[in-house]
């Protein structure tokens, strides 16, 4: 029987470009932009992984804008007694009866009808029923075509479908045209942190909460935008009340509220780091499944004087490790927290704990948090360190070489470059740029980032472009069902295992040919793994519909830029460098 381990976070970006009206007070500025691109468009190559001779396509760039002046009225606007129920079962999240109320307004018809079947889509995508939620947008813009709300629950629907241009277009023709809705702002947002446009999403987060305060998708959205001490003053008021999150994502807002707690309270507790080293490089550790078989690299890490060989893990985020390995290093218990990925056997117990120091070659940090699981290993590891954690540098994992390199990214322009940290929890407020393409990187490719992950373009034999997972902790390449029924046929398999951190896999299939097309690589496979991958997809909002593996990266060096979105693949044959 074979086994593949599989570890995927929780927790993208070819550069979608837009110019965001603005809200003072009562006008707007409306916006004139070319649309962005959503195709890699990667050149075919004689073998897998194979490079061709030509270069990726530069990112988008934001084209020149043209404003006018949009006279709008930014005060709440009246909802019948029917609409405003059915909203505020919404907001608190009372999905079920959210959807009966919005059912009979549409049973009944009228004048609410549009604004009924608005509100229904988003009830959907909240229960994660996407082919609900498009068929209930489908007819709010057959009734309205082209405008709010209908258009924007539209591209709502899209960007869940992992449609993003089309979801970008839905968001600012409205927006053009002067037909303000603060969903649409909202969804420029989250576009926008996906393409690493920070700056950008701080602005139409902003102006979304200017027009409506009191939706809490906003609101969450907005919690992005403050610093440390009104994070905590805002989340503690927003836990306080009846809220449409669910019960997981509650508890992680919870939990990033005791975190942040902590960080006040405490002095040193931001993960500095003390070494004076701009530059490092270190051996890639080699992990193995029996006696010559490789399943990962990973890298030696000292957490308060104890050691550990950590997977180094593009898939997962922030650095996790065993209870015997924080148990041995003394780490401080902060909240408990489980851990979630891969597996139908549900969460691991788990929890945040604090460290006083870590040591990643010869870099020394200190006063860093950490996620701990409550058993003696990590997926058959003492644990997994995210590549994100090392997103204040250019991250360098030379597979083919078996080495893993940091240097200093280049500076934005006219600014001095920043201090480092190891971003072991990601810090409130501290994206103030947007995404900055050096010339030294013109030829990276653009992906998107949500929180850790990152997503890549990909086309599977011809395909539209799919949104695929660059993970290294990852065993080998898969497909989700639902992407590979569109381009090949699938069948069970009973035999093969497929197990991450909340156990094994119940349902796995094979694909029977898939051609991947990616940055400027394509490989062709054969019996390509395939299972559901839905609990990512529902995580973060978008559609997964694939992994890039352990077994086809290692024969590439992977350059990321965490800061801004962008990726760098250099084939290296084997045995060329060995």
């Amino acid at each position: 029987m074979r086994q593949i381990g599989i570890r995927l976070g929780l927790l993208f970006a070819l550069a979608l470009s837009a110019s965001v009206p603005t809200v003072p007070a009562q006008e707007a500025t409306k916006a004139q932009q070319a649309p962005a691109q959503d195709s890699a468009k990667p050149q075919q190559a004689p073998s897998a992984p194979a490079q061709d001779a030509a270069k990726p396509q530069p990112p988008a760039t934001q084209s020149q804008a043209q404003t006018v002046t949009c006279t709008i009225d930014t005060s709440p606007k009246p909802l019948s007694a029917p609409l405003a129920d059915a909203l505020r079962l919404y907001r608190t999240g009372k999905f079920d009866d959210a959807a009966a109320a919005y059912n009979a307004i549409i049973a009944s018809g009228g004048p609410d009808t549009v604004l009924a079947y608005t509100g229904l889509a988003r009830v959907y995508l909240k229960q994660n029923k996407v082919n609900d939620a498009f068929e209930a947008a489908s007819k709010a813009v057959a009734l309205t075509p082209g405008k709010t709300p209908a258009i924007t629950a539209m591209g709502e629907v899209y960007f869940r479908q992992g449609k993003l241009t089309m979801a970008q277009q839905s968001f600012l023709d409205p927006l053009r045209a002067c037909d303000l809705d603060p969903r649409s702002y909202l969804g420029l947002a989250r576009l926008d942190r996906a393409t690493s446009n920070y700056k950008r999403a701080a602005n139409a987060v902003a102006q979304a909460y200017k027009i409506d305060p009191a939706d809490p998708d906003v609101q969450r959205a907005y919690m992005s935008t403050l610093n440390r001490s009104d994070l905590i003053k805002f989340l503690r008021d927003y836990l306080s009340r009846e809220t449409n999150d669910d019960a997981e994502h509650r508890k992680n807002l919870e939990h990033q509220l005791a975190v942040l707690e902590d960080e006040i309270g405490q002095t040193g507790h931001r993960c500095r780091l003390t070494s004076k080293i701009t530059t490092t490089q270190t051996k890639l550790e080699t992990l193995l499944d029996g006696p010559t078989r490789i399943r990962g690299y990973g890298l030696k890490v000292t957490v308060n004087g104890a050691t550990a060989k950590l997977r180094l893990d593009t898939g997962a985020g922030g650095i996790t490790i065993d209870k015997k390995i924080a148990d041995k290093a003394g780490v401080k218990r902060i909240v408990e927290q489980n851990a979630t990925g891969i597996g139908d056997k549900g969460p691991a117990a788990g929890y945040i704990g604090f460290a006083d120091s870590i040591r990643i070659g010869d870099l020394q940090f200190e006063g860093c948090y950490v996620d701990v699981i409550e058993r003696n290993s990590v997926v058959d590891d003492d644990g997994l360190i995210g590549a994100d954690v090392f997103s204040s540098y250019l991250v360098d994992i030379d597979f083919p070489d078996t080495k893993f390199k940091l240097t200093q990214l280049p500076p934005y322009p006219d600014e001095a470059p920043a201090e480092a940290t190891l971003e072991s929890r990601p810090a409130p407020g501290s994206h103030l740029h947007d995404r900055y393409v050096a010339p030294e990187m013109k030829g990276y490719t653009p992906i998107f980032r949500f929180g850790h992950a990152l997503l890549i373009p990909t086309k599977v034999n011809d395909s539209a472009p799919m949104l695929f997972l660059i993970d290294t902790g990852a065993f080998d390449n898969t497909i989700t069902p639902a992407a590979a029924k569109q381009v090949t046929k699938i069948s069970r398999d009973d035999n093969f295992k497929v197990k991450g951190i909340n156990g094994e896999v119940k349902e796995v299939y094979r694909a029977d040919k898939a051609n991947l097309q990616f940055a400027h690589f394509t490989q062709d496979r054969q019996d390509l793994i395939t299972f559901g991958m839905d609990q990512f997809s529902n995580s973060v909002g978008t559609e997964l519909s694939g992994i890039l593996g352990f077994r086809m990266l290692f024969m590439l060096d992977i350059k990321i830029d965490y800061r801004d979105g962008l990726v760098d693949f250099t084939y290296t044959p084997p045995g060329s460098k060995h």
